[in-house]
């Protein structure tokens, strides 16, 4: 079996860090997330322009027609980037619960409309499959629906044009689209300033069914699949960034005349992140392919995954940062962006021990 990319996933990559490294330099990046938007509202129709935003939106709505296995190819650029936008909420996270709404689908893939999944509840739900504590009620009057609830550490609900709201009906939980300007929001200073959290609190908000109560459980599972192998992807993209970063400056900063990386204590850090790196892309890869091809092996290769690249991340940031000395731990320095990204996919869904006994539950039953 051939796991190489394609001629076409590689000019993707070519694009995709071309496109990158023009917008997204380091010092766009530590100005971007000390803004207020945290972000340039104008880049999502950029990558849709460059067909990110439709890469696996079928092709009569607007999208390529592709699959999971091309989008992880722009999450891994997209977070050695270390992007501050609404492509991994609107792509991993609201994506799957557009599929019956073509309209809101052909948005998403011409750049119109960005979204996020607004899914824990204080203090009930808080993985995405969690729906037995769902608070959050929807009402249907009249053939109108209206939701009445609060969601907490909604990813990017200042910026997402439209907010999947999982919701507790009559018949069971569902989902439903929400426009946050009909609304109370309330974003908060977190850790990683270039993807912010927000909350969102509904009264009576005016809301339109995406998937009725039944077929929701399903959704949600798959939704959180994808999203802990887009977050594995982008972990490695991540780690790959710090990994070059303490690599140029080892190779630069000299101590008594030689290269710092010619000392084992300095050279040795690094060679750890590289190994640690690259077995965290190998599980990365295979669970996007499990992924993609919906094959038995993604419940085991998603969160063994999402465990490795989470650690290898937050490992590659913290080496990076001490082989770079005093510089490394400055606010001028961008190593603590990445640390705090890396910080937050680590996090995400669960930290590595939550990871992997999910894999032991699905190797021993």
């Amino acid at each position: 079996m051939d796991f190489a990319f394609s001629e076409e996933q590689q000019m993707l990559r070519d694009s995709a860090r071309s496109y990158l490294s023009e917008k997204y330099g380091l010092d766009d990046i530590a100005k971007l997330a000390r803004s207020d938007d945290g972000w340039r509202p104008e880049s999502f129709a950029e990558i849709a322009e460059l067909g990110w935003t439709g890469l696996s939106i079928p092709e009569e709505h607007g999208g390529a027609g592709m699959g999971f296995t091309d989008e992880i190819v722009v999450f891994e650029e997209l977070g050695r980037a270390l992007y501050p936008g609404p492509y991994f909420s609107t792509i991993s996270l609201a994506l799957p619960a557009l599929t019956g709404n073509g309209d809101l689908l052909a948005a998403v893939a011409g750049g119109e409309k960005s979204a996020t999944l607004a899914w824990a509840e204080p203090p009930g739900a808080a993985s995405i499959t969690d729906t037995s504590d769902i608070k959050t009620k929807a009402e249907k009057t009249n053939g109108t629906w209206s939701l009445t609830g609060e969601k907490h550490l909604v990813p990017d609900l200042a910026i997402a044009d439209v907010v999947i709201v999982t919701a507790r009906s009559p018949e069971g939980v569902g989902l439903w689209a929400v426009d946050p300007g009909t609304a109370q929001t309330k974003s908060h200073s977190t850790m990683d300033a270039t993807r912010r959290y927000g909350t969102l609190t509904l009264s009576g908000t005016a809301a339109e069914p995406l998937v009725e109560p039944g077929p929701a459980d399903k959704i949600l599972g798959t939704i959180r699949t994808r999203a802990l192998a887009a977050a594995a992807v982008e972990a490695v993209g991540v780690a790959q960034r710090a990994l070059e970063l303490a690599i140029d400056h080892v190779k630069e900063r000299k101590q008594f005349d030689k290269p710092i990386g010619s000392y084992q204590a300095v050279s040795h850090q690094v060679a750890n992140s590289y190994v640690e790196t690259e077995l965290a892309r190998s599980l990365a890869y295979w669970a996007a392919w499990c992924v993609d091809e919906n094959d038995e092996q993604a419940a085991a290769a998603v969160p063994a995954a999402k465990a490795a690249a989470g650690e290898a991340a937050v490992a590659a940031c913290e080496r990076a940062i001490q082989v770079h000395g005093g510089i490394g731990f400055t606010w001028e320095h961008p190593l603590h962006l990445f640390y705090k990204r890396a910080q937050w996919l680590e996090s995400f869904e669960g930290f590595a021990s939550t990871q992997r006994s999910e894999v032991a539950r699905s190797l021993l039953g």
